[in-house]
């Protein structure tokens, strides 16, 4: 499928054109040429090819027109699918990025950034949650009594 020369509307014409099944199929075959494989995800929407058209339309429509190189935006799509925890996007997104022209340094990165920001993300949560309940639970109403501080314990 490629960058349009012409414009999204080339895209779009040659849908319309070429019907949906037809464009499908050869999308899932562009992007197994592209990566060296396609995506699970794309290979079951390719049964119903109005779904894979319109959703690798609007992936094309963000990324295609975005001025992102591949491999960032690969490595981007490495570490979003790493904090989200989809082994099977992390393992496509790994080869994706290697094929990008990333290297395992930029990859091994790309991972930390994302187990960082999971990290941040959990914390940040639990933490204003833990403020907003502190004084009374927001579940059962129970007063949350003040910490007791044992003396044996040094917190300096």
């Amino acid at each position: 499928m490629g960058k349009p020369r012409n414009g999204f509307e080339n895209i779009v014409r040659e849908v319309i054109e070429r019907g949906t099944a037809d464009t499908a199929k050869d999308w899932v075959e562009a992007i197994r040429k592209d990566y060296g494989r396609a995506p699970l995800i794309f290979e079951r929407m390719a049964e119903r090819p109005e779904v894979l058209v319109s959703h690798l339309l609007y992936k094309n429509s963000v990324l295609k027109t975005g001025t992102l190189e591949p491999k960032i935006v690969e490595l981007i799509s490495l570490a979003v699918s790493a904090a989200l925890q989809c082994n099977h996007c992390t393992d496509y997104h790994v080869q994706a990025a290697l094929k990008k022209g990333a290297n395992p340094d930029e990859i091994l990165e790309a991972i930390l950034i994302a187990g960082l920001t999971s990290q941040s993300t959990v914390l940040a949560d639990a933490y204003r949650t833990y403020s907003d309940t502190i004084e009374e639970c927001i579940s059962c109403g129970m007063k949350i009594p003040e910490p007791t501080r044992r003396d044996d314990e040094d917190f300096s």
